[in-house]
């Protein structure tokens, strides 16, 4: 059965999607020592004493930098796995990887 868009909004959620997942391919083949120190870099910040909360911010931050949201709401889901897109009829998750999984929960 075909999806079908049922506001004006969710016609937006493909380029929104494309270009969050474009960002997050440059983190995802990092080690999480590779991706703290360029997080460290795109956010000119010290990341030694981050927590858990502040390091998925940086990573959404990261996932939605330049990217025009079109009123789409993004959030790293609880279980720091994947980036979840809602606000229309439907809603999307996009994996996150097992190194920024570890890079969430465990830091450095």
């Amino acid at each position: 059965m075909t999806l079908r868009p049922k506001v004006p909004k969710d016609l937006l959620l493909a380029p929104v999607a494309a270009e969050i997942d474009r960002n997050l391919q440059n983190l995802r083949e990092l080690s999480p020592g590779e991706i703290d120190a360029e997080l460290a870099l795109l956010f000119n910040t010290d990341t030694r004493s981050a927590d858990r909360a502040k390091r998925g911010d940086w990573i959404l931050e990261a996932a939605l930098r330049l990217v025009e949201m079109h009123d789409w709401d993004a959030k790293i889901t609880d279980d720091s796995a994947r980036l979840r897109l809602s606000g229309g009829s439907v809603s999307i998750d996009l994996g996150l990887s097992a190194t920024i999984l570890d890079y969430i929960e465990n830091g450095r």
